[in-house]
């Protein structure tokens, strides 16, 4: 499943990263690697972007970009 597919107030774990080049090296800096725990704070009103904490840190996720994001 993707991290776009998950319920609010959930845990889940990184388990791939689906995007090329630079934007997929942005995500690793940003903590999406293997094994890292999300949690899946919130969603804006309309559902897009989605709001989540990883490492200790809040991140705002647009829907196209956590499609790419695989977890578990």
């Amino acid at each position: 499943m993707t991290l776009k597919e998950v319920d609010k107030k959930r845990i889940v774990t990184v388990k791939k990263v689906n995007a090329k080049g630079s934007f997929k090296r942005r995500l690793f800096d940003m903590g999406f690697v293997n094994g890292t725990e999300v949690y899946i704070e919130k969603f804006a009103p309309l559902g897009d972007p989605m709001e989540i904490k990883l490492k200790g840190y809040n991140l705002s996720l647009r829907h196209v970009d956590a499609n790419l994001i695989e977890v578990e």
